[in-house]
This record gives structure tokens, C-alpha cells and sequence, in this order.
């Protein structure tokens, strides 16, 4: 009987670590007292029977044995804190303004901003309340009063709010005004004497877009979380009135109101951190958590400039939600420092206990200073972090007319439907609607796993992770010695990652590229390396990592491309870097440009094949077809869609940079029309984006040469690796993908060809 999904659950502090360094695993159960774990090697994660099955081998390592469980917690929700001071337990009297955006004013009390001890009640929190109008609320430490506007917020139109509160005459008042006049809507504004004199809440921090609900483990947990955008937030130590509350916000030099400023936040500065900076004398800094995205247009801004980094001052709002996340933050249960004789591969940490079993995949790379295999599998990590927990089946519009079939939603996807608290992927949108733009490791990554299924792809349903498995199976089965690097490795170490190598193979799907990656590995094959794109629509989102926060990266859906949800007006530059978050066509940079293809099409019914062209009997590239016939169909078979050729595909195109001299040597055939054309495709909407109306509409296996006896050669489909294992790996996909691999490995330079 299968154990259920989600009884214990892990993950680790890092995805790549090399021989000699250490690597942390968290573990939480939910039930367990105690729990086995064993490092084991990943070689198939495809536990279809009409393939060669599940492999794995178990590696002897000091951190194998039995560790006692315990229930851990994870906690989702954005939020600013500022530390506790002594001029927060000096606000007798107190106003606060903002500008806000709310996105979800119906959906319940949400704190805008609080000062505030839940346990002895006291302090003040500013909130939008059950009627989704503003609301204050005042403690004395036994009991508390509220005062409310009653009138609703319109979502995504900007506000400023502000209350404040007298401490000698008790009067408090809370206002709410429209910034764009539409005629019937219009300010709202209440007061009233409190009952009682407001207690401060001593030694409390303050809090932006949440309140401090407990303390647990010396972990404060929050509530009350407020979903949409703030902007330039001030606190006063006396009460304003509504002239004067217009006049702190939109006043730019707020530091001339020594004697009644606390504090102004401007979220325009540290963007690219998790820095909430106070412009004012008195420093009250602070830091966002759970990631909120910042780089978000402000109440302020025009509409003139698109790009963040020219007019920061107009980027000043910082988008909270309620179920942003970066970092489960559990403690660590075990560790594992990586002995010599664990050579370079795809490894996971296997949990079981009574109910329940998990896996903690992670790659282990050569020592530095080690010697070196001649072929190099890059893990494309940076797209598993960016389908992380992506529940395609019960989330995703229109999944069954895509898929051309009913859709079989598995067990981790119900899992995840009622666990919000381990976040989503880059294709989801966040519970107001808006696109998830950031994605952690640092958390359980449930469809990261082996032998996790998804409704992306018939056949034995793989994705991603479990998807290459196919590769590094086949490459087991061969006996062909290889090392492993991640992109994360890449977008740190750069070219140099890659330069002890011959050749460096790609998984199914490597979609999230930086500059750091694109650059590094253009750069090899300028320079002689080899490289083998074993997928398809790779090298297609401009993607950034953080520049201090661990593994996380980012993406914005520009005005173009193939998404789940676009990027809101003005808000397409990357917060991490400042670079415009778009396709890489549009940088200048297409896929073809890199690996000779790139994607035109995808379909998720089924897959096909691929046929010859004449110039796969040029002597360039003859010699790869050893072993297979003029006229044999090439991969008309394969676990993933019963073919190669198939899911994501790409194609030659030399307006997008594919080499002059580069030959197309077999062309798929056959594909369903349930393959569509990619939007960046078409101009206008027309019938001809099906695939018997658009010859287009295909995979093309493409070779070149490069500078310094380097080469590329591309198989342009997602499908092409689940078509390895067919037939116990004797099949002509394997023996294609073989010849070209040794040769590729081969010291022998290959030679430009002349014109």
C-alpha cells in the first residue's frame, strides 16, 4: 500500500555541493517519532513498466541511520518589520498615512500597518476590516475599541489612509481617500472618543502588511496578512489632520518635520535587497520577509518609464500577499558531508517512517582541484525551482483542451491543494490574482521528487526533474562517465564551471537562463566546447537570482512569451537586478543563437517522430547516423507520448541567429493539432496555428560547428530523452544520441566548413 503523500517531508539548504563540503537536510513529520534516512544515487525516476524501470542504489555514508521526527512549521505570508526602539514606546499620541493598493479588500481583516501585542492587547493595528473599508483599532492591555469608515475600497485603485490618535482627549480618526477621482467615489472619514486611554505596546516591533499573531520557538508568526501594494508609509508623534496627513505623504523631503516625523519609509530604496530603509533622522529601519515584490510601480508613477532603475522614486510601492514565500526556516536534523568515494551525480536523501516516505534530491559535483570526466550533465535546477509545487491539473484554465484528454490529478497535487504554506511555482498566481515572480528551493519541492508523476505529459507523465532521468539513465546504462554541475554553478562560477569539460549535455527543459548562464555557455562554445541541447524550449526566460538571499530566482512575464499570467503595466524589470525580465529573443540573445533551435510549438496529447533530411548524409555529420538507415522513421516510439519529437518543441530559424552553415538533418512529422504556435510567433491571430495548417509546426534536429573545434547539435524536443529508454536502450534515438556523445567527447577538434 502506497504511504500518503506529505506525512514527512524535507528538503535542503543546498542543490549543489561538491566533494568535501557539507549539506544540511530539515525534516518535518507529522506524525512520526522517529524516521530512517539513506543516501541514495538516482539513475531512473520513471517507474513506467514499459520501461526499463525504477533505479536507484543506495550509498554507505555517515548520515544514514534513524533520526528522531518532529513536526515542523512553515508559514507563507509577506510582511515588513521594524525593530523594536524606544520612540515606538514613546507614541502617546500618534498618526499614520499611507498610500495603498489593496487587491482583496473583501477578504477579511488585513493589517496595513500595527504597533500592537496580541497577547495583552495593546497597542494600535490599522487595518482594512470585514466591510473592506478602513478600520483602527485601539488596546489598554484589558480590552479594545475600534473605529471604522464602513465604506468598501475599491480594488486596485490607490488610497491614501491614515488615522491618528490623541492620547490627551482620547479622539482617534481613521480617513480614506481616493487618488483617482471617478466622480462617485469619495473620501471617507470618521472619528470618535475612545473609551479608554490607549496603552502602548511596549517592546513590540512594529509591523508593515501583517500582525505578530505568537511567538513560537522564538519564531514570531504573523496574521493577518494584507494582500496589494504600500507605498511611502509615515509615522507622526502627534495627531494630523487631514491636510496634513495629503502633506506627509506626498511630501519628498519629509526629514523638514524634525519635530513631529518618527519615521518615512521609502520603498524605492533597496529594492534589490530586503532593506526597508527610513529616510527620516531617527533611522527606524526595518526588512521585508517571505519576499513581497518589490520593483512594483508606485502610487506616483506616470506611466512615462518602464524600467525601475531610471525613476526609482516612482517604483516606491512594495506588493504584499498573503501566501508570498521564501524560507520554511525548520531547524536541521541532519547533515552529511560529502565523502570522496561519492562521485559526481544525481543523489537524494530517501526519509522513511511508518506512513509516510520523501526524497531530498540533490547533485554532487568534483572537488575543485579533482580530476575532471569529459562530459558534463548540466542539472537545469534553475527550472525546477520555477515549476516548484506547480499544480498544472487542478489549477491551471483550459488544462484538459491542452492536454486533448481528461487530466488525472495525483495524490502531491491534492497534497499541495490543502498546503498552501510551501508556496508556488512561477506559473501560478497568487491567491489576489496577481503572478508569483519569485521561487525558493528552501523549501519541500513535492513534484521535485522521483517517480512523481504530472499531467503535462502523457505516457509516464514525467516533468522536468523526473523527466531527465531518462538522460542520466541512459548514461548510466552506457557506462559513460560524467560529471554533474547545476545552473546555479554556472550563474556563480560562470565559464569557468564549464571549461575543464568536453561537452556539456542539457536536461529535457532548460527554460530559465541568466546572464550569467547564457553568457557562460555561448562562451564555451566559442571556445571549443561541445555542447548537446537535449530538450526543448530552453534557454527562453531571462531569469535573475538574488543577490544575497540563497536560492531563489525570479521572473517577470513580460509583454511577450508563452505564460500563465503577464506582468502588470511597468512592472516587467527585474527587483534582483534591474535587467528587463522578458524572452530572451528580445534581448537579442534567441535560442537559435545558442543552440542552433529554438521553440515554436507545444502540444501535451501525444508525440511523434522524425525523418532524415538529405543533409544528414553530409560528411559534416554523416557519421552520426552510423548504425541507422536513409529511410528509418527516428523515434517513432518513446515513454513520453509514445515519441520523440513532441511536449516542447523548436526549430532552426536563421532571422533568430541559427549559423548560416548549420544543417537540419531530420524534421518530425505527424504532430497533432493539439501542438499550437507560440504567441511570440504570431503578429496576428489567425486559423494557421495548428499544426496540418503551419509547416512550422515541428522539431528539427540541427548540427553546426563552432569556433576553436567546438560544435552544437540540438534535438528540439521535449519528448527526446523518454524515448532513450525504449527497447532496453537499443533503439535508434539511443544509438544517435550515442555516436554523438563520443564524438562530442572526443578530443578531436571538428573543423568550420568553408564557403
Amino acid at each position: 500500500m502506497a504511504k500518503a503523500v506529505g506525512q514527512i517531508l524535507g528538503y535542503s539548504d543546498k542543490i549543489s555541493v561538491a566533494v568535501g563540503e557539507t549539506i544540511d537536510f530539515m525534516v518535518s513529520c507529522e506524525r512520526a517519532t522517529s524516521y530512517n534516512a539513506e543516501i541514495r544515487r538516482i539513475i531512473n525516476g520513471d517507474p513506467n513498466p514499459k520501461g526499463p524501470g525504477y533505479k536507484e542504489t543506495t550509498v554507505s555514508t555517515a548520515a544514514n541511520g534513524t533520526y528522531k521526527g518532529r513536526k515542523q512549521f512553515s508559514y507563507a505570508g509577506s510582511y515588513g518589520v521594524v525593530p523594536h526602539c524606544k520612540l515606538l514606546d514613546q507614541l502617546n499620541s500618534f498618526s499614520f498615512v499611507t498610500a495603498i493598493w489593496p487587491t482583496t479588500p473583501m477578504k477579511g481583516e488585513q493589517v496595513i500597518v500595527a504597533h500592537w501585542d496580541e497577547h495583552n492587547a495593546k497597542g494600535f493595528q490599522l487595518c482594512i476590516d470585514e466591510s473592506g473599508g478602513l478600520s483602527l483599532v485601539l488596546g489598554n492591555g484589558h480590552k479594545k475599541d475600534s473605529i471604522g469608515t464602513s465604506t468598501s475600497l475599491l480594488e486596485r485603485e490607490w488610497y491614501l489612509v491614515g488615522c491618528s490618535y490623541d492620547a490627551k482627549s482620547r479622539k482617534a480618526m481613521v480617513y480614506q481617500c481616493p487618488m483617482k477621482n471617478y466622480g462617485s467615489e469619495v473620501s471617507a472619514e470618521t472619528s470618535k472618543t475612545i473609551r479608554f486611554k490607549r496603552h502602548i505596546a511596549a517592546g513590540m516591533p512594529l509591523t508593515i502588511a501583517a500582525t505578530i499573531a505568537r511567538t513560537v520557538k522564538k519564531r514570531k508568526t504573523t496574521t493577518k496578512h494584507f494582500n496589494g501594494k504600500i507605498d511611502s508609509p509615515r509615522l507622526a508623534n502627534c495627531s494630523l489632520t487631514q491636510a496634513e496627513m495629503h502633506y506627509f505623504l506626498h511630501d519628498r523631503s519629509p526629514q523638514q518635520h524634525r519635530s513631529t516625523l518618527v519615521a518615512a519609509w521609502d520603498f524605492s530604496l533597496d529594492i534589490t535587497d530586503t532593506k526597508i530603509s527610513d529616510i527620516s533622522a531617527n533611522g527606524l529601519h526595518g526588512d521585508v520577509f517571505n519576499l513581497p515584490a518589490r520593483a512594483m510601480t508606485g502610487c506616483n508613477w506616470t506611466g512615462e518609464i518602464l524600467d525601475w532603475t531610471i525613476a526609482p522614486d516612482q517604483y516606491g510601492a512594495i506588493h504584499f500577499h498573503d501566501d508570498d514565500f521564501y524560507d520554511c526556516e525548520w531547524e536541521v536534523d541532519f547533515s552529511l558531508t560529502i565523502p570522496r568515494h561519492m562521485k559526481s551525480g544525481c543523489y537524494a536523501a530517501y526519509l522513511s517512517s511508518d506512513d509516510g516516505e520523501d526524497y531530498i534530491p540533490f547533485f554532487v559535483r568534483s572537488a575543485k582541484g579533482q580530476a575532471k570526466e569529459k562530459i558534463c550533465y548540466l542539472a537545469q535546477t534553475a527550472s525546477y525551482m520555477a515549476y516548484a509545487n506547480y499544480q498544472a491539473a487542478p489549477n491551471a484554465q483550459f488544462m484538459e483542451l491542452l492536454m486533448g484528454r481528461l487530466v488525472e490529478i495525483h495524490p502531491w497535487e491534492e497534497y499541495l491543494s490543502g498546503h498552501p504554506q510551501f508556496g508556488a511555482s512561477l506559473y501560478d498566481v497568487h491567491s489576489d490574482g496577481s503572478g508569483v515572480c519569485y521561487s525558493s528551493r528552501l523549501r519541500p519541492m513535492i513534484n521535485m521528487r522521483p517517480g512523481v508523476q504530472h499531467a503535462t505529459s502523457a505516457g509516464s507523465g514525467l516533468w522536468a526533474y523526473n523527466a531527465d532521468t531518462h538522460l542520466t539513465g541512459w548514461l548510466e546504462h552506457e557506462g559513460l562517465s560524467f560529471d554533474v554541475i547545476t545552473d546555479e554553478d554556472i550563474h556563480e562560477d560562470g565559464l569557468q564551471a564549464l571549461s575543464d569539460y568536453n561537452v556539456v549535455i542539457t536536461g529535457t527543459h532548460p527554460e530559465y537562463t541568466t546572464k550569467n548562464m547564457w553568457n557562460a555557455l555561448y562562451s564555451f562554445t566559442q571556445q571549443g566546447g561541445r555542447l548537446m541541447y537535449m530538450g526543448g524550449n530552453g534557454f527562453y526566460w531571462h531569469t535573475a537570482y538574488h543577490n544575497s538571499l540563497p536560492g531563489v530566482i525570479e521572473v517577470r512575464r513580460g509583454e511577450d512569451g508563452t505564460r500563465n499570467w503577464r506582468s502588470q503595466p511597468g512592472e516587467s524589470y527585474h527587483s534582483f537586478d534591474g535587467d528587463y525580465s522578458c524572452l530572451w529573443r528580445h534581448h537579442g540573445k534567441a535560442p537559435q543563437s545558442i543552440a542552433g533551435t529554438g521553440f515554436i510549438a507545444q502540444g501535451f496529447d501525444t508525440c511523434s517522430y522524425y525523418r532524415r533530411t538529405p543533409e544528414s548524409e553530409d560528411p559534416r555529420i554523416s557519421w552520426a547516423f552510423d548504425g541507422i538507415s536513409t529511410d528509418e522513421l527516428i523515434g517513432n516510439f518513446g515513454l513520453q507520448g509514445g515519441g520523440a519529437a513532441g511536449l516542447e518543441v523548436d526549430i532552426a530559424d536563421r532571422s533568430l541567429g541559427t549559423p548560416p552553415h548549420a544543417l537540419t538533418v531530420a524534421k518530425s512529422e505527424d504532430l497533432t493539432d493539439n501542438y499550437l504556435l507560440v504567441n511570440e510567433e504570431q503578429v496576428l491571430a489567425t486559423p494557421i496555428q495548428i499544426a496540418t495548417a503551419n509547416p512550422l509546426i515541428r522539431a528539427d534536429l540541427v548540427f553546426y560547428e563552432t569556433p576553436n573545434g567546438g560544435a552544437v547539435f540540438s534535438f528540439s524536443s521535449i519528448a527526446w530523452c523518454g524515448s532513450l529508454p525504449s527497447h532496453n536502450y537499443n533503439n535508434n534515438v539511443a544509438r544517435l544520441t550515442g555516436n554523438i556523445l563520443r564524438r562530442f567527447a572526443n578530443d578531436e577538434p571538428f573543423a568550420l566548413p568553408t564557403r
